[in-house]
């Protein structure tokens, strides 16, 4: 609807056109309306808000991987967003190279399935590198083995666990890996005129780089379309307090894993003992057998205990605390 004018502008513009300063046939022969083309076999469903929102997040999403996967492959991960951009899916199958990895990834509660798709190149250099090589890509592309899949599915499973928080600001996903493709024809979760953003990751290990391509339809983020703007991104964000990372490191330190040894005691003998060992041969040691052991969590001492068993096991019976103090 066009802009309504007062009647003072009316009349400002009657007076205008009686007096010449304005030609009504140059009014008229002005137009500044620029028509576009519009394909309707590609309409356009994600506008460039939505298109930046997501970078947005797969840029969060990136720095979670570069700090996640380098305590699987063992060496440093540089993952960055390289683009964005809106195809229709027979576009995104069509382009794609045989064999592929195509994780099918399901959205829970959003409708559909999202694809992950990891180049040949780079799972091949993530398989040699969690096998104990140099991360080495193959020279010649080939089918992925049983063995080489179930690397990859490990993978591929702990990348998608690292999207539920860049998308908590919009909604509480829950992802699971439904299945892997390697044929880009078994992967058809939508149909091929269907609209879908492609979010493109640079992932480098050491020295060889490939591509993640996420491809999200609009079918499975149609629910939550209003909420993919900046606008709404930024004012979702809620500042963590201190106490919150604290809770959050709290509860990441209670499940790591820590060595606890019991020492029953020290003995000091020549080397030439040492080398004549027999089995059945008595080594005197340095405490008695009804004396306290003292138990170490790591290397520091942090307890004390008894000698006993349990169900055919050895097992020791807690009977002080040593603090730090002490």
């Amino acid at each position: 609807m066009g802009e309504v004018l007062s009647q003072a502008e009316i009349d400002n513009l009657l007076s205008a056109l009686s007096s010449g300063e304005l030609d009504m046939d140059e009014m008229q022969g002005q137009d500044d309306r620029q028509v576009k083309n519009y394909d309707f076999k590609r309409p356009a469903k994600f506008s460039k808000e939505h298109l930046r929102t997501l970078e947005i997040i797969y840029e969060h999403y990136g720095r979670l991987l570069s700090t996640n996967l380098p305590v699987y492959l063992r060496k440093s991960c540089q993952v960055s967003v390289v683009s964005s951009e809106t195809v229709t899916f027979s576009e995104f199958s069509n382009a794609l190279a045989n064999p592929v990895v195509l994780g099918i990834v399901t959205f829970d509660p959003l409708p559909g399935n999202i694809i992950v798709e990891l180049t040949a190149n780079l799972a091949f250099a993530i398989i040699d590198r969690m096998l104990g090589g140099q991360g080495t890509p193959l020279e010649k592309s080939r089918d992925f083995s049983e063995i080489e899949m179930i690397i990859v599915e490990k993978i591929i499973v702990i990348c998608i666990q690292l999207m539920r928080d860049p998308w908590k600001n919009v909604v509480e996903i829950t992802p699971m890996l439904d299945r892997i493709e390697t044929n880009p024809q078994f992967a058809q979760i939508i149909s091929p005129s269907d609209m879908i953003a492609i979010v493109t990751l640079s992932i480098k290990v050491g020295d060889v780089e490939g591509f993640m391509n996420i491809c999200l339809p609009y079918f499975t983020l149609e629910n939550v379309m209003d909420k993919l703007n900046t606008k709404y991104w930024y004012s979702t964000i809620v500042d963590n307090k201190d106490e919150d990372f604290e809770e959050y490191i709290e509860a990441m330190l209670q499940h790591v894993d820590v060595p606890v040894k019991a020492v029953l005691g020290n003995s000091a003998i020549s080397v030439n003992d040492f080398i004549h060992l027999q089995v059945g041969d008595i080594i005197r040691l340095d405490s008695k057998v009804d004396s306290d052991l003292n138990i170490y969590v790591g290397n520091i001492k942090k307890f004390t205990a008894l000698p006993g068993a349990e169900n055919d096991f050895y097992a020791v019976q807690v009977t002080s605390v040593i603090r730090e103090e002490e």
